[in-house]
């Protein structure tokens, strides 16, 4: 069973893993030793922003006020950290 993503959780990106913009792809996306995942949509907003520091409350604040027309965020930002730590791409700090 996944662990539970509390507000107060803060991630980083996972060791050997790297996010950046891809030009090529026209997307962000996460570089590992075994490949690459393009991130669609608001995925990239919602990863940016993992750096260590900002808990996952912090992140869900900036998004909606970013974002205030998106009906759902907070439940789609919650739902990215779970795949993301689902997928180790990130790891809690």
């Amino acid at each position: 069973m996944a662990e539970e993503i509390k507000h107060s959780d803060i991630y980083d990106i996972a060791l050997h893993h790297r996010f950046q913009w891809e030009e090529a792809q026209s997307s962000y996306v996460i570089l590992f030793p075994e490949g690459m995942v393009k991130l669609h949509g608001g995925a990239g907003e919602v990863i940016k922003l993992v750096d260590g520091k900002a808990s996952v409350g912090d992140i869900v604040a900036i998004l909606k006020e970013k974002f205030p027309q998106a009906e759902n965020i907070e439940a789609d930002i919650i739902g990215m950290f779970e795949m993301a730590v689902g997928k180790a791409w990130l790891r809690q700090v």
